[in-house]
């Protein structure tokens, strides 16, 4: 496995342009900065991405939330997510819903969507449906800029995910 440090550009992004969901501009910008043995481990690489999206102005971060897809929504009944969204939606048994179940998440993407004007976003990751059904519920009562910062700490707990998936 080559260290990220020791990679060249076109490596670098064909390795984490896919953790920031359909954003490359992230691991773009990381790249750009400069790497060193610090970003050589996942935690280091990801400070450095998120210093990334955090310097981002807000449509930029607004289009990296836009960018991720609904829980059990649409694009997973199609089958159009990306590997990485299939295998962790897979994982929180979201591929596995029942008639009833579907509809509910359906119905939340959609009063999500309605209140917030993006997808809501969860690194399910080692959770369950009914504690991301939860999660739902309970951050449909959040005010817009309360659940954009949560929408952007949730990505960036995604990307770390991803990235300890790829690096030691």
């Amino acid at each position: 496995m080559s260290l990220p440090s020791r990679l060249d550009r076109a490596a670098f992004l064909a390795r984490f342009a896919a953790v920031w969901e359909h954003s490359p501009w992230i691991a773009e910008g990381a790249f750009d900065r400069g790497r060193g043995a610090t970003e050589d481990t996942a935690e280091g690489l990801h400070a450095a991405m998120v210093a990334v999206m955090r310097a981002a102005a807000d449509p930029a971060k607004l289009a990296l939330i836009r960018a991720h897809p609904d829980l059990a929504g649409k694009l997973a009944a199609a089958g159009r997510l990306t590997a990485e969204s299939t295998g962790e939606q897979a994982s929180a048994g979201l591929d596995r819903l029942t008639d009833a179940e579907r509809a509910e998440f359906m119905r939340l993407n959609e009063a999500y969507q309605a209140r917030f004007g993006f997808p809501f976003i969860l690194a399910v990751k080692g959770r369950s449906k009914d504690e991301i059904r939860d999660a739902f519920i309970a951050r449909l009562r959040n005010d817009p800029a309360a659940e954009f910062a949560e929408a952007l700490r949730q990505i960036e707990r995604i990307a770390l995910l991803r990235l300890k998936d790829l690096l030691p």
